[in-house]
């Protein structure tokens, strides 16, 4: 294997390679507290008390992926020879190495705030690490994968490793959310697997370009390919990739999974599982379904997948109003922001302006959701913890910095400016409009507004009301790994929202189809 392939999958294999050595690192450690000891002295947890340390290794580990991403970037996947052998099983283009950054940026900060929540709330689970760590690299190879066989295998990798994190706390609630997810998630990869099936018996192929290429035969004079079974694969895989992605009607498990897990394994799903989901969907419509028949508004996916848009835009933003449980309404939230990136997806067929503000919205997303919820770590330290908005009811005036730091993410996730979420809502809905999806930019529009009253409720409840006598009363923690996450966040917020040129230019370049 030559230096340049090596190079190449970097990013890939320097994440699969720490998660292995923190692997060894939490079990063969040393336990710091009296919980990792049996009576007898025996060590029985050696995870204990460690997850300070193992969580700062993780965010290491995972930015140097974000580093070595960078490093691909620059040099440029197309000059680095021999990663043309790793095709079809795994693409190494610069839609694939944006999404690696991506990834490792949103699992870094989920590191972090595991390092510092796990530690103040007294959970002793060192295993949460390594399991962010695979389910990253698991990410990773699904937005590199253009083979239905290596897809799958990384979607399972991924998928295992969330299910693990959801039930880590020792909870009723915890472990009928991992159980909901993982049987609805089983569901998923099995009409996804059905699809698979269908796509090879009709097509002969299991990489992405052949099935595309033989899609493009169907219906002319020679050709073997029946529309049938494509039109009914086509089926299976969006609702497999619409569960991931959490979109309605295929978002029931949403929910009870972000509230039944902890913050920061609820922050890791929100932004990396939808990402590598948003990566794969863009692969695999417009390289195995990209036919003009089947991108076309009269026979094809985008009419099924703006439907889908607008329901989780509008369902998600009606429910998430109604929520009292802050953390339940960040759930509706990211199914209602599934909706906003669809709208992108179905633009593609029209405008190359799609992609790109995918791919971009997709960048702002991740880090305004994870500071959010980073922020909502902050306010609550253990046993007076923020989960109602009546919990935070007086916060700016007893915790003002606190407050601004979840301010201004909300602000981010609201769209306004000049945060990341402004520019990302703005090129999603003008490339809507370049389509000429003036009904989808106009409902996409409405439903932004809908969404910022939820979230300036929040602001409302920390910045004008009082609690009521007797009430509990939200206690911020102190903590240099949540503080780091979120100063970081906080960042690129403004980093993107201010400067929003040069990360366009660059998610320009990272179109799939110029792979």
């Amino acid at each position: 294997m030559s230096i340049d392939i090596l190079f190449g999958l970097s990013p890939l294999l320097s994440v699969a390679l720490g998660a292995l050595l923190l692997m060894l690192a939490e079990a063969f450690g040393k336990p710091q507290n009296d919980e990792g000891y049996s009576p007898d002295g025996v060590i029985i947890d050696a995870g204990a008390g460690r997850a300070g340390e193992l969580g700062m290794i993780a965010a290491v580990i995972l930015f140097a992926g974000a580093a070595f991403s960078i490093g691909v970037w620059s040099a440029g996947p197309e000059n680095l020879v021999g990663l043309d052998t790793l095709r079809p099983y795994l693409i190494i283009d610069r839609f694939s190495v944006f999404f690696c950054f991506t990834l490792c940026l949103g699992g870094a900060l989920a590191a972090l705030l595991a390092g510092g929540y796990l530690t103040e709330h007294k959970i002793d689970r060192g295993e949460f690490f390594p399991l962010v760590l695979f389910a990253t690299v698991g990410a990773m190879a699904l937005a590199a994968s253009g083979e239905l066989l290596t897809l799958f295998v990384a979607l399972e990798t991924m998928s295992l490793g969330v299910y693990a994190m959801v039930g880590l706390r020792k909870s009723a609630r915890a472990s009928e959310a991992a159980l909901k997810y993982f049987l609805l998630g089983s569901f998923a990869a099995a009409l996804m697997l059905f699809g698979a099936a269908l796509l090879y018996g009709a097509t002969g192929h299991t990489d992405l370009v052949g099935i595309g290429e033989a899609i493009k035969t169907s219906g002319r004079a020679g050709s073997s390919v029946s529309a049938a079974p494509i039109l009914v694969a086509l089926v299976l895989t969006l609702a497999g990739l619409a569960f991931k992605v959490s979109a309605v009607p295929f978002h029931m498990w949403t929910p009870d999974a972000y509230e039944g897990a902890p913050p920061p394994a609820t922050s890791f799903m929100a932004v990396a599982v939808k990402a590598a989901a948003f990566a794969v969907l863009i692969r695999v419509l417009l390289v195995a379904f990209g036919d003009e028949r089947l991108m076309s508004w009269a026979s094809g996916w985008p009419p099924a997948l703006a439907l889908m848009a607008v329901l989780s835009m509008t369902v998600a933003n009606v429910i998430a109003g109604r929520q009292s449980s802050v953390k339940r309404m960040l759930a509706y939230s990211s199914i209602a922001h599934a909706g906003y990136a669809l709208v992108g997806v179905v633009a593609t067929m029209r405008s190359d302006m799609g992609e790109a503000s995918v791919l971009f919205y997709l960048l702002t997303y991740t880090v305004s959701t994870a500071g959010a919820f980073g922020a909502l770590i902050l306010c609550g330290s253990r046993g007076k913890e923020a989960v109602s908005y009546d919990d935070l009811a007086g916060l700016a005036r007893r915790h003002p910095a606190a407050a601004l730091a979840f301010s201004l993410f909300l602000l981010s996730l609201a769209g306004l400016p000049p945060t990341a979420g402004f520019f990302g809502k703005l090129y999603i809905f003008q490339a809507a409009m370049d389509s000429e999806l003036y009904a989808l930019a106009v409902i996409g529009l409405l439903n932004s507004l809908l969404g910022a009253y939820y979230y300036l409720r929040v602001m409302v409840f920390m910045y004008m009301r009082e609690p009521a006598p007797g009430a509990p009363i939200a206690e911020p923690m102190r903590s240099g790994y949540v503080t780091s996450a979120l100063v970081l966040a906080a960042v690129l917020v403004l980093a993107l929202g201010v400067l929003p040129g040069a990360w366009l230019e660059m998610v320009g370049a990272a179109s799939v189809l110029r792979s």
